[in-house]
């Protein structure tokens, strides 16, 4: 329980930390752990969290929070979105594993589900404070890519 009450306030303070200070990129990254969190808990609100099998409420939430964290890295002018991305995957390699071999330790595969969310706040911290610094140093600090922009700008029309 001592666990849970670390991992959470980590998280209070990351996110309230990004959704205070950080650009863009960071405020989004804030919400998707946000909306993690509250999945989580409707979940257990309904299911009991049981590792034996696989366990297709959490592998919804981390396809979803995968995939979030994805098309953020792709479009956030950042990064550390492509770092929070990898972590994001980590979990649904434990759900593969779980499928795979069912003979996977159930300790192993809660494990393996939230070994790398405990790495996403101190993740989100850092990349607001970098945000930061960008600021006083630059003034300025770009928080999206361009996705639609010509690569060559001589080419129009083509």
């Amino acid at each position: 329980m001592l666990r849970i009450a670390c991992f959470l306030t980590l998280l209070l303070a990351a996110t309230i930390y990004a959704m205070r200070k950080g650009g863009g990129p960071e405020r989004a990254m804030a919400i998707i752990l946000i909306a993690m969190l509250a999945a989580d808990r409707l979940l257990h609100l309904t299911v009991p969290p049981r590792f034996e099998a696989l366990d297709p409420g959490h592998l919804a939430i981390d396809i979803a929070a995968a995939a979030a964290t994805l098309l953020l890295a792709l479009a956030a002018h950042r990064f550390w979105p492509l770092i929070a991305a990898a972590l994001q995957m980590l979990p649904l390699l434990a759900h593969v594993s779980r499928a795979v071999d069912v003979s996977v330790h159930p300790i192993a595969y809660l494990s393996m589900q939230v070994a790398a969310s405990w790495l996403l706040p101190p993740l989100l911290v850092l990349g607001t404070w970098r945000h930061r610094k960008r600021l006083q140093f630059c003034g300025s600090d770009r928080s999206w890519r361009d996705l639609w922009q010509r690569s060559n700008p001589n080419m129009r029309g083509q």
